[in-house]
C-alpha cells in the first residue's frame, strides 16, 4: 500500500477514534504537513528515520518503505496478536476501511485537504495540530474541548515519563 494512503488512513481512524472516545489510539502527535494531516511518529517509523522500541514494533510487522510503498512482513497478520487494540479501536480501523480503502492516494488526500478543517497547508513545512482545535471541528464546545485536550496532553506526559525510565 502507498505509505500516503496508509499514513491518511491511520490518521482519520485517529480522527475518528477522538471523535467518538475522545481518545487517540495512536498516543501520537498530529501535524499538518503539505499532503494533508499526519501522525507524526508513524510517519517518522514509515520513513526510517526512528525505530520502534518494542522487539514485536513497527519493524516485525511492517516493511521498509519502498518506491512509496509499505508491507507487511508476514502475509497473514492475525487480528487477536494485536493485543494493544481494543474492540473499539478494530471496530474504528474496520470503519475507516470500509469508508475509504477503496481511495487511492491522491483520492484520500484530496479528502483529507477538504473535510478535516483541523489541517492548514503549512507552505512547504509542518505544524502542530492542538488536539483542541480539533475537538472544536468535530462538534466539541469549547470547554469541554480544552477538557478532553488536557487529558490527550497529560497521557502523554505520563507517557513521557515512563519511556524515560
Amino acid at each position: 500500500m502507498s505509505h500516503l494512503k496508509l499514513m491518511k488512513l491511520l490518521y482519520l481512524a485517529d480522527r475518528e477514534s477522538l471523535r467518538l472516545y475522545g481518545l487517540s489510539m495512536s498516543g501520537d502527535c498530529l501535524v499538518s504537513m503539505p499532503h494533508g494531516p499526519v501522525l507524526s511518529m508513524t510517519l517518522n517509523l514509515m520513513d526510517g528515520d526512528v525505530e520502534s522500541t518494542s522487539p514485536d514494533g513497527w519493524e516485525s510487522l511492517i516493511s521498509s518503505k519502498d518506491n512509496h510503498e509499505l508491507s507487511l512482513i508476514k502475509s497473514e497478520l492475525q487480528i487477536d496478536r494485536l493485543d494493544e487494540l481494543s474492540k473499539a479501536d478494530t471496530g474504528v480501523l474496520e470503519s475507516i476501511w470500509s469508508q475509504f480503502g477503496n481511495l487511492s492516494r491522491w483520492e484520500i488526500r484530496d479528502y483529507t485537504h477538504q473535510h478535516c478543517p483541523e489541517w492548514e497547508d503549512p507552505r512547504g513545512s509542518s505544524a502542530p495540530i492542538r488536539f483542541e482545535k480539533l475537538f472544536q471541528v468535530l462538534g466539541h464546545p469549547a470547554d469541554e474541548s480544552e477538557r478532553l485536550a488536557a487529558h490527550i496532553y497529560e497521557q502523554q506526559h505520563i507517557d513521557e515519563l515512563f519511556a524515560a525510565l
